[in-house]
């Protein structure tokens, strides 16, 4: 688990292709890697890794087919800069909301505007991760936990403080950038909650109009 806080900005330093995925190195700057211990966790722009190896000046990691798919890991190249953050301990200072590290979808920059010393950026979610996201709901872009501050169908806004986009990627967001989007885990299991029974059914993929009709939910 992680608190969305990014820690460090680090650089992939090479990406190796293996039997079909890929083994990845970052270089991770000022992390403090000396109490990360082989096989610990690490979030790169928001997608959980492994380290399986740990050369000194960072670590390296497998990516699988299915993060592949999932995520806009894709997209990087050796030398694109990430968003780092270990994983958190009982003792940590929870000062985002928790992200498991686990990407739900890829999203799109849309726009991007200076709002005095802040920039407000646009991002269109996947339609299916639209119901998940809330006005002034935490979500998680490229593993920083973020405030929404405003929705539109599947899009949503953000104003980013010059603080954040010191210390992350997000400076360098331009429009039609793909990132990594991971929903409030607490919008996921309240869905799977109201389900009630019919989670147990096969076939069921979550909460739609007609479901919520049903149940009293809706009003005509």
């Amino acid at each position: 688990m992680f608190t969305g806080i990014i820690e460090a900005v680090g650089t992939i330093a090479a990406l190796v292709p293996r039997g079909g995925d890929v083994r990845v190195h970052v270089e991770t700057g000022k992390l403090d890697l000396g109490d990360v211990k082989l096989g610990d966790s690490i979030a790169v722009n928001g997608v959980c890794l492994t380290a399986v190896e740990l050369p000194g000046n960072g670590f390296w990691a497998d990516v699988s087919r299915e993060t592949l798919a999932r995520s806009a890991f894709v997209d990087l190249r050796s030398g694109s800069r990430v968003n780092l953050e270990k994983a958190l301990t009982p003792t940590t200072r929870l000062g985002g909301h928790l992200v498991s590290g686990h990407v739900d979808g890829v999203g799109e920059v849309v726009s991007r505007e200076d709002n005095a010393r802040a920039v407000q950026f646009v991002i269109r979610a996947p339609r299916e991760l639209a119901r998940y996201i809330a006005l002034k709901g935490s979500i998680t872009v490229d593993g920083t936990s973020l405030t929404v501050n405003a929705v539109d169908g599947a899009e949503f806004s953000l104003t980013i403080v010059p603080h954040t986009l010191a210390e992350t990627v997000m400076a360098e967001y331009r429009p039609g950038r793909r990132v990594n989007l991971e929903v409030d885990l607490l919008a996921r299991y309240i869905e799977r909650l109201l389900l009630g029974d019919k989670a147990a059914e096969s076939g069921t993929q979550g909460i739609s109009e007609a479901f919520l009709a049903e149940h009293g939910y809706l009003k005509h």
